[in-house]
């Protein structure tokens, strides 16, 4: 039985935001919007199974091993991939559905907190921070 790590070389993290960004972008300026479904499915069974098919082949070009490398919260990667695949699943849908407008509005904001995550802002980190904020006030308040 594997041990489940609590984090991840931000080196695979990065990856994960090029392959959204780049996917979104390609399926935006072709008209083929069914690559979304490359970074919809890869986030979808790493959420479900913890084993994301796109960085275990990244996984497979990193020279050093996992541990030497700068770490990333899983949990929190989780969260943000969970924002992102609803985001993108709300995208085919519009596309699919003759709902346009719904389609660019969820794709172009998943293409933006990527590539501002590559900027180095964590758009869903500011959002988790926020939301546990908001609950140990809560629980505190009492």
């Amino acid at each position: 039985m594997e041990i489940q790590k609590s984090t991840i070389p931000k080196p695979l993290v990065t990856f994960n935001q090029w392959f959204i960004l780049l996917s979104v972008v390609i399926s935006l300026i072709t008209g083929f919007y069914f690559i979304l479904l490359l970074p919809l499915l890869a986030g979808t069974i790493g959420l479900l199974t913890g084993f994301n098919p796109a960085l275990k082949l990244a996984g497979k070009f990193l020279s050093k091993p996992y541990s030497s490398y700068i770490q990333e919260d899983k949990a929190q990667l989780q969260f943000n991939q969970t924002i992102a695949v609803s985001c993108l699943a709300l995208s085919l849908i519009g596309f699919y559905s003759g709902i346009t407008a719904l389609g660019y509005i969820f794709s172009i904001m998943v293409a933006v907190a990527s590539g501002v995550a590559l900027l180095g802002f964590c758009v869903g980190c500011f959002i988790r921070f926020q939301w546990q904020q908001f609950q140990y006030r809560r629980r505190t308040a009492k």
